[in-house]
């Protein structure tokens, strides 16, 4: 089988296409044949030594496909199913051994296309709304990148439960992708600290604030979205596109207004049975209507470095596949 390797931290064209034995399934396992992989801003960190990595290795966590064989000691699933994951190293690869416990049954009505690119988004944009700021009718909701994977489906997970959102972008093309998803408002990133104070004296709030700022930029854009908040306001740091935020003094978060940041990863909202739990009501508003993936770009298994290069240029919106 074909995977695609990293040779060594560096560029985009340290991606290569090897060769590699089919895996074989341990007892607790399935082998799964990928139909689809998710292509995330993490696995570009990675290439480049931004979270550094023992080389060579084959990247990518997250994807769909249909299970072809299964572990002796697996229980309820049988070749023919047809699933996603998240979390599993190695996903760039034409074949994958998936452990049985962390595997996602992909209901019937969703293409192999739209179920790999729900797995880190649709779960990432699911526990933000819902965990690290419990998003409720009436809030003023900031999407920082919402033309990005998680922005739009964030976008939409917080109209779905009765916010309003402002969002920002970063080209006019972005900016109607973002109002599509459903964004109140959506404006440039150095008009955004504005515009949150006209909407919220239009709302009658004295210029309070948003109540969350969901922050996947990072050291640009971490004093702006501190100064959008309200009273007792909330901003979720979940990213750092454009580098980390600089040391902080937490003293700062009281005379602005008694504010929390907090800085949360996927992989500690999906323990024991929440990521059932979380797929299992991501789907359905999938199936709803109420939440629709965007795939922006789809690769051949062969394009992977330029994949990944339009990812690190920003020359990506919505979700960004590779396909076997």
């Amino acid at each position: 089988m074909r995977v695609v390797e990293v040779a060594g931290h560096g560029g985009a064209e340290m991606l290569r296409i090897v060769e590699r034995p089919s895996p074989v399934p341990a007892p607790h396992e399935v082998r799964v044949r990928v139909a689809a992989i998710g292509v995330n801003y993490l696995d570009v960190q990675e290439r480049t030594g931004a979270y550094p990595r023992k080389t060579p290795y084959v990247p990518g966590d997250e994807g769909s496909g249909t299970i072809v064989d299964v572990g002796a000691h697996v229980t309820g699933w049988v070749p023919g199913h047809r699933v996603c994951w998240q979390g599993i190293t190695g996903s760039y690869a034409e074949e994958l051994v998936i452990p049985a416990d962390r595997l996602i049954a992909v209901p019937d009505g969703i293409s192999d296309q739209l179920a790999a690119a729900l797995p880190t988004q649709g779960l990432t944009a699911h526990y933000l709304a819902t965990d690290s700021y419990v998003v409720g009718p009436g809030d003023l909701v900031v999407v920082l990148a919402g033309a990005g994977g998680v922005g739009l489906l964030l976008t939409q997970i917080a109209k779905v439960r009765g916010a309003r959102v402002i969002t920002t972008v970063s080209t006019p093309d972005k900016a109607e992708l973002s109002r599509k998803a459903g964004a109140d408002r959506v404006v440039a990133y150095e008009d955004l600290v504005d515009a949150v104070r006209e909407e919220s004296t239009s709302r009658g709030r004295s210029a309070q604030g948003a109540a969350v700022v969901y922050d996947s930029v990072g050291r640009a854009t971490f004093e702006d979205s501190l100064r959008c908040l309200g009273r007792r306001g909330t901003l979720v740091l979940y990213g750092q596109s454009s580098g980390p935020v600089p040391p902080f003094d937490l003293r700062r978060l009281g005379p602005a207004g008694s504010l929390t940041v907090t800085r949360p990863t996927l992989r500690d909202f999906v323990v024991g049975d929440e990521l059932p739990r979380r797929a299992t009501e991501l789907f359905g508003w999938v199936t709803d209507g109420d939440v629709t993936p965007y795939v922006g770009q789809t690769y051949a298994f062969a394009e992977a470095a330029r994949a990944h290069a339009d990812l690190e240029a920003r020359r990506t919106v919505g979700k960004v596949l590779l396909v076997p």
